[in-house]
């Protein structure tokens, strides 16, 4: 039988599919987007849970006159797959390929760029005053969901929306999942579902209360049937959104095509801001995913009949290292606590928080908010170590600087997936943190160069006066054995690897044994480097810098970090305050955004592996004879 996937090659296909064909489209488009993420891997559960709703969107509204944005973004592959990428969907996150989040380069139906979470309402109310200026009457939906109503930004846009009663529709996907089950009073307000038998149930037993109040009962029982409609109201979630002044609807059963389709096509006839509430299933159609939606929302390649991950490695990664780690240090300090923002396992604090629930923080996707938590922990004397990826740390820069660096507090930032991190692309790279952090007053800077390190660090980071932070890559680490005894690293002192009297590399983090590699290829060449682990880039170690740079005369930087305000720019600082005469050259990312792709793909492409470090030196110091 032919698939009734093949036949869409874009929206305009899909409406002329009858109704009941659509329950058998949203089958094949899972079964498409399983087979795909299981060799790529990518954002399965999420995905799989707005298929209905994708469909349906698309089915009524029309787009791409209409816009449909997507928050956080990593639930559009149904989308990619109706609006004609399907023929290219087995790309997915390769180099090249499509990417895995919503991109305005890659088609007219993805209207604005989408990865890091709570922008939809905000730019979505953006795009319906612009048409509305335009004179042009396009609808603006933005769907949120994965948690994205907990942050903060979704209430700014809200409110706004709500006093400015421009046309906008938001679609609630209340999957009740962030990355984690999602936590926070207004979660479980959203929770408070009254189904048709419990609300029943419910009022009966009211009324049989009330007849047995004498002379008034029955009075009270016709004035509760006549408001029926307000009292249902109170105790559900339209309460809230109608106090924002927006018109809502639902809640909605999000794979049931009778009632979406209804609820959206009656949204197109309202004017104002529209909120319609879909109640989902995340990871739905994928038995492995619905049993377990936190591990499936960001997957590896996997077995699609048992969900076995294809990937491993002997050595534990970063994230692991780190979470053994919090353990053993709150077993011994009490003042230490951990905060995360909606990823408990992405950052390896999950069994932290089994460990110690009542220093455990998870506060959903509110960066700034976890900040300015620590901050305030920080001042009556507990040790907080926030743990957020790199790249969604950048939402709280402000609350970094004035809520703790300028106060100078104690707070421990751990930054996992620091440097690049592959297939999620540019809005998850985090490749300017050495960059910003660098910039902060009082602020101590680290990257290890492999999991033992890391752990000094994180001992060194927790007996500061002052704020630390350290970051880390993505994956598994090198293997390096752990010490039974823990020694904070002396501060600001960098390790001297590997002598040398032609050039000096200085390398930080993940780039110090490719750089150390590199060293030994160039000796065979014979170019005599000498490498340093720089360990900090703040405070630099400026004497065995200088002493080593004087030596050398020349200094090649190396760094999985953007060039500018980074490791090298700290080091080009050092050299020009000194009137040095010595060269140096930056090794890192260049000023620009870089695509998705593989974490060696992308290394390669940019340098930052062991013959791009040979290369770089060879140039740097003429021995081009020798590289030829």
């Amino acid at each position: 039988m032919t698939r009734l996937l093949d036949k869409i090659h874009g929206p305009a296909d899909l409406r002329k599919l009858p109704v009941e064909d659509l329950p058998r489209l949203a089958q094949e488009i899972r079964e498409e987007i399983i087979r795909t993420v299981s060799k790529n891997g990518g954002h399965l559960a999420p995905s799989l849970g707005v298929v209905e709703l994708t469909i349906a969107l698309h089915y009524i509204y029309d787009t791409p006159w209409d816009k449909i944005i997507w928050d956080v973004g990593h639930q559009a592959y149904a989308h990619k797959l109706i609006t004609g990428r399907r023929e290219r969907f087995h790309t997915l996150r390769t180099k090249g390929g499509l990417s895995g989040f919503p991109k305005r380069s890659e088609s007219v139906y993805d209207p604005f760029d989408t990865g890091h979470s709570s922008t939809s309402i905000s730019a979505g109310l953006g795009l319906s005053v612009a048409k509305e200026l335009k004179k042009e009457n396009a609808l603006i939906i933005a769907v949120i969901g994965d948690g994205s109503l907990t942050g903060g930004m979704a209430f700014e846009g809200l409110n706004q929306a709500g006093e400015t009663a421009k046309n906008l529709i938001v679609i609630l996907n209340d999957n009740e999942m962030s990355i984690s089950p999602n936590v926070g009073s207004l979660s479980s307000f959203l929770s408070r579902k009254m189904t048709t038998k419990s609300y029943a149930a419910f009022k009966q037993e009211v009324k049989e209360f009330l007849k047995t109040v004498p002379g008034v009962g029955e009075s009270v029982i016709r004035l509760v049937q006549k408001s029926e409609g307000s009292f249902r109201g109170f105790i559900s979630p339209s309460f809230l959104f109608e106090a924002l002044k927006f018109e809502y609807i639902g809640p909605i059963r999000g794979h049931r095509f009778d009632g979406l389709l209804e609820a959206l096509n009656n949204a197109k006839h309202l004017t104002g801001p529209t909120l319609i509430h879909v109640m989902t299933t995340k990871g739905k159609g994928y038995g492995p995913a619905e049993k377990n939606p936190v591990h499936f929302h960001g997957v590896g390649a996997f077995n699609i009949e048992t969900g076995a991950s294809k990937t491993g490695g002997t050595a534990p990664t970063y994230t692991d290292v780190f979470g053994r780690f919090m353990i053993e240090a709150a077993e011994r300090d009490e003042r230490i606590v951990a905060i995360t923002a909606a990823m408990p396992e992405g950052t390896g604090l999950a069994a932290f928080g089994q460990r110690f629930p009542k220093r455990f923080f998870d506060v959903g996707i509110a960066e700034q908010h976890a900040v300015t938590f620590a901050a305030g922990l920080a001042t009556e004397g507990f040790r907080p170590v926030v743990a957020i990826y790199s790249t969604f740390l950048q939402r709280a820069f402000d609350q970094i600087y004035h809520d703790v660096c300028l106060q100078n507090l104690p707070v421990l930032f751990a930054l996992d997936r620091g440097g690049l991190v592959g297939e999620d692309g540019p809005t998850h790279h985090g490749i300017q943190d050495l960059s910003y952090m660098r910039a902060m007053p009082n602020m101590t800077l680290m990257a290890p160069k492999d999991e033992n390190e890391l752990r000094r660090m994180l001992s060194l980071g927790l007996t500061l006066d002052g704020p630390a932070a350290l970051r880390y890559p993505r994956g598994l680490g090198v293997g390096a054995p752990l010490e039974a005894e823990v020694k904070p690293l002396p501060l600001g002192r960098a390790e001297e690897l590997k002598p040398g009297r032609d050039l000096l590399i200085l390398a930080i983090g993940g780039m110090v044994h490719p750089a150390l590699a590199a060293a030994e290829e160039l000796a065979a060449q014979g170019l005599e480097a000498a490498v340093v682990n720089a360990r900090f880039v703040k405070p630099l170690d400026e004497e065995l810098i200088l002493d080593l740079a004087e030596d050398a005369g020349r200094i090649l930087c190396v760094e999985e970090n953007n060039i500018v305000g980074g490791f090298g720019s700290a080091v080009c600082e050092l050299i020009a305050e000194r009137s040095l005469g010595v060269q140096v050259r930056r090794l890192g990312i260049p000023d620009m955004a870089v695509e998705h792709g593989s974490q060696a793909e992308l290394r390669r492409m940019l340098g930052l592996d062991q013959a791009g470090i040979v290369r770089a030196a060879l140039e740097f110091t003429g021995a081009k004879r020798a590289a030829a």
